[in-house]
């Protein structure tokens, strides 16, 4: 079976940004509020950040289930990691996600700044200075037949898209606008020449966006 390289559950605002600008320890989205961002998920009975019971079991909570299926390791740009810009002088920052890390596979975090891998729970973090193919590669080997999550942000995601490396998307778009921050596309149609595409709206508000290759 072919592994696919997926964007899943990735959420925009409404003019196209996957966070804002101004990212910091205390603001991992910049100026973007993740409340607002994400209630659409927050919402589902499925959210797999929930503390109480409850949670609707509609159209959002569908694609909220479908967040970790036939995934064995995830991709992401390292500012989805840290906060920190430049050589990594502290080596006590594990990610935002203490010690229960949310991914339960093999995690690639792309940075121009070599550091070596760790493991907290059931979840190792490789850090890799290379080109979306090479790392690609590296994590399709360790996803051992399954299919590879592209986590983001906007930015890696644009990178692998430029390479034309994707298969499958599920983008969400919200309500919200950013005026400014990290710019997944001006406009979804803008990559219909590669990929089919069906608008589905739901009634939380969000329109989702499903893409597959050509």
């Amino acid at each position: 079976m072919e592994q696919l390289l997926r964007v899943q559950n990735f959420t925009v605002s409404r003019d196209g940004f996957g966070a804002g600008e101004n990212q910091s320890l205390e603001r991992p989205f910049g100026h973007a509020d993740p409340g607002d961002m994400f209630a659409w998920a927050g919402a589902t009975a499925s959210w797999p950040h929930r503390t109480d019971p409850g949670g609707g079991r509609g159209l959002d909570d569908y694609f909220t289930r479908d967040f970790d299926r036939n995934i064995g390791a995830e991709i992401m740009g390292r500012n989805k990691f840290s906060p920190h810009r430049g050589p990594w002088l502290d080596h006590e920052w594990l990610g935002w996600w203490g010690d229960e890390p949310p991914f339960r596979t093999p995690v690639f975090v792309l940075t121009h700044d070599e550091r070596p891998s760790f493991t907290l729970s059931d979840t190792t973090f490789h850090f890799a200075n290379a080109d979306p193919a090479e790392v690609l590669e590296r994590a399709r080997e360790a996803a051992d037949g399954k299919d590879v999550r592209l986590g983001g942000g906007a930015t890696t995601i644009r990178r692998f898209l430029d390479a034309d490396l994707v298969d499958t998307m599920h983008i969400a778009v919200s309500t919200v606008e950013l005026g400014a921050g990290a710019r997944l596309w001006e406009s979804p149609d803008e990559l219909r020449d590669r990929f089919h595409l069906d608008v589905v709206p739901s009634s939380s508000g969000v329109t989702h966006h499903l893409f597959w290759r050509r």
